[in-house]
């Protein structure tokens, strides 16, 4: 399989974002990076630039739906095409429902699931275009099943991205385009900060599985592939009083 050599990040400026900004540059790619914070994403690309084939960066807020397109226009102009997308800008605010703290919820499910609808949309105009592009949704293991208190509404952005993503894949399956959903066990980064469990792993390692699942282009992948494969097959049909322990 030819690499994909242009490709799209979006919530590059920190975290699983930045890390496979780094991994793909250190590889000798085109990046073009998006997320809210400029200066962050600037000061990324300086440092990236000396490796990789070229590095253009735009600010974006993956919620203010009518620059998701005008932002991935001009990367994609930038760069001369793009050859892989990767939806991944996330967000993991959350609140039990009904206390008082809707704008939390609100907000993760307008990021996670709205805003990953609108590059999902942005990217694959081009690639329809193109007849040819990887569209990478980064999911979670936390939208194959559904999660309580706080993470309701995390796990439930996140099975729709899963959801949405399969419904790509169905359509465009024995095409030139690609869908592939990835789905993050406990990986070390913001979102996680303050998670205590076993499952954790470090930044780099997690950020080294993520970038093999997505270049391998597989349709669905927990990561690292142990032990989120078997947990997220044992939520799929394990009862709720106990898939509720695994996660």
């Amino acid at each position: 399989m030819t690499p994909r050599q242009k490709i799209l990040i979006t919530g590059a400026s920190s975290g699983l974002g930045e890390g496979m900004a780094r991994r793909f540059a250190a590889r000798g790619r085109a990046l073009g990076l998006a997320a809210r914070r400029l200066e962050r994403l600037e000061t990324l690309a300086a440092e990236l630039r000396p490796s990789a084939a070229q590095v253009a960066v735009t600010p974006l807020d993956v919620t203010d739906l009518d620059a998701v397109p005008v932002a991935f226009r001009k990367l994609a102009d930038e760069l001369g095409g793009l050859d892989r997308v990767i939806v991944n800008a996330g967000l993991g605010k959350g609140a039990p429902l009904g206390t008082g703290k809707a704008a939390a919820n609100i907000e993760t499910v307008q990021t996670n699931l709205v805003g990953a609808l609108a590059q999902a949309e942005a990217a694959l105009e081009i690639f329809r275009e193109q007849n040819a592009g990887h569209l990478v949704l980064i999911s979670s293991i936390s939208g194959v099943h559904g999660l309580p208190k706080a993470q309701a509404a995390y796990s439930a952005s996140k099975a729709g991205l899963t959801a949405l993503g399969q419904g790509l894949q169905a359509e465009f399956a024995g095409s030139p385009i690609t869908v592939s959903v990835i789905a993050p066990g406990y990986i070390e980064t913001d979102i996680n900060r303050g998670v205590k469990t076993s499952l954790m792993v470090d930044t780099d390692k997690g950020v080294d599985a993520l970038v093999k699942a997505i270049e391998a282009e597989k349709s669905w992948a927990p990561v690292p592939a142990w032990p989120w494969t078997p947990i997220a097959a044992a939520l799929k049909y394990l009862p709720l009083s106990l898939s509720r322990r695994l996660v």
